[in-house]
């Protein structure tokens, strides 16, 4: 029998005594108000229908529908709630975990986080401007992952005016008429900036997840502690101040950069400019004695997009600002799994870090889709993205397109009440300084 059965049986016999479990998926309200109980969610007999935990990948969930992805890892996350099955003991050793420094030329400057800080001090200029870390939290060996994953750092190439690396560019990918329109739009946009610069940094930590158990197992603590040692090594061995710092997790690595986060406060006594975090997932193993994950006050701002709320990500609260695109959901238009609706999260950022598309996704303060839709949100206007103003708190909703561009330039309807418009975090350091 499968282990996690077999540990989650007599619990869940348990829990079926004190509570009737609803049977087949459940659907969702769209709205923030409402926390299951774990008893409610499973039955025995649906416990006996689950896989075996080597059978639970990538590929399976891009197999099944989202609904039917959803309502799988939905029940691995209440049993695992219940019983905690899953330790978090997975923890790649730091040579094990890569990654790359985006040159000048858009070359890719590879290390290991062993090796991290002294590849960053012979980068010259390094830390003159933003600083952007991505920490990626899926393996790039899957379409939806690498696509996601290239069009982040395509953007920021152009945000910070790397040149193109030939041996970087798709020789095959033919250009979307999505793609044209957006070029087409940032052209017109007279808000572009061509002086913007920075460093962009991504970290594969994705890659080192191979299976579903590696992905539930990851002790983002650990992980989280030993990347915050290193960005503390860079502001006291390479002079990267905090107030540059903008760390970027995407599902899992979400709580890993807001671990990193509270360790560079630990160690320093300051906290990092931003950290965002991209469709957090769901964290089936936690410490019983530590808070695990991203949360707020873990950097000055720290803001998430969620797209896979009841699928791979989670509805709970995280950040200053929580943003649901269409409402928190199992996935998005145009998602046809979980782990493309996960990374639609990636993809929605990319498009707002794109000269000219950082205001591509107003957002309206409300705590439901439906409330969003029916004119009653609480009018406070923020975007979502690049351009998040960090005067803003709370949950915000927006309506998004299937296809690429996915932002929308202006909510669904006029909502009521009192419409404030924010400005970025750069436009306010120029007023300050001015």
């Amino acid at each position: 029998m499968n282990t996690l059965r077999t540990l989650c049986v007599m619990g869940c016999l348990m829990a079926a005594t004190l509570a009737t479990p609803h049977s087949g998926s459940q659907k969702r309200s769209n709205s923030l108000n409402d926390y299951e109980n774990p008893s409610n969610w499973v039955s025995p007999s649906e416990i006996e229908q689950l896989p075996m935990l080597k059978d639970v990948t990538l590929r399976r969930l891009e197999e099944m529908t989202v609904d039917d992805g959803a309502t799988l890892l939905d029940r691995l996350y209440h049993l695992s709630m219940f019983n905690r099955v899953f330790k978090p003991d997975y923890v790649p050793e730091p040579n094990k975990i890569k990654g790359y420094i985006v040159g000048e030329r858009g070359e890719k400057i590879e290390f290991n986080l062993n090796t991290f800080v002294q590849t960053v001090k012979r980068q010259p200029n390094f830390g003159n401007d933003e600083v952007t870390i991505f920490i990626e939290g899926l393996p790039q060996s899957w379409n939806h992952v690498s696509k996601a994953n290239r069009k982040l750092v395509q953007a920021y190439e152009q945000r910070y005016n790397l040149q193109p690396y030939a041996g970087q560019s798709d020789s095959n990918e033919q250009k979307s008429s999505s793609e044209e329109q957006e070029n087409q739009r940032r052209k017109q946009n007279q808000e572009k900036d061509d002086t913007t610069t920075g460093n962009l940094v991504v970290i594969t930590l994705g890659d080192l997840i191979e299976d579903f158990e590696q992905y539930a197992t990851l002790n983002v603590e650990r992980i989280g502690e030993i990347i915050g040692d290193r960005i503390v090594q860079l502001t006291n061995e390479v002079n990267v101040p905090q107030e540059i710092i903008h760390l970027i997790g995407q599902g899992p690595a979400a709580h890993v950069a807001g671990v990193a986060g509270r360790q560079y406060t630990r160690q320093t006594g300051h906290k990092l400019r931003r950290i965002t975090g991209l469709d957090p997932s769901k964290l089936y193993a936690v410490s019983d004695k530590k808070l695990s994950g991203l949360a707020r006050g873990d950097a000055d701002f720290v803001d998430a997009i969620h797209t896979s709320a009841y699928g791979m990500g989670t509805q709970a609260r995280l950040a200053d600002v929580d943003f649901y695109p269409n409402g928190p959901d199992t996935g998005v238009p145009g998602a046809d799994n979980v782990v493309e609706a996960s990374l639609r999260a990636t993809r929605y950022f990319a498009e707002s870090v794109r000269p000219g598309n950082e205001r591509n996704f107003p957002a309206v303060a409300a705590s439901s889709y439906k409330e969003y839709k029916q004119n009653n949100g609480y009018g406070k206007r923020a975007y979502m993205g690049i351009a998040t103003s960090y005067d803003i708190r709370g949950d915000y909703m927006l309506q998004v397109n299937s296809k690429s561009p996915f932002g929308r330039n202006t909510p669904a309807h006029t909502q009521s009440g009192y419409h404030s418009t924010h400005e970025s975090w750069k436009e306010q350091e120029q007023k300050n300084f001015a």
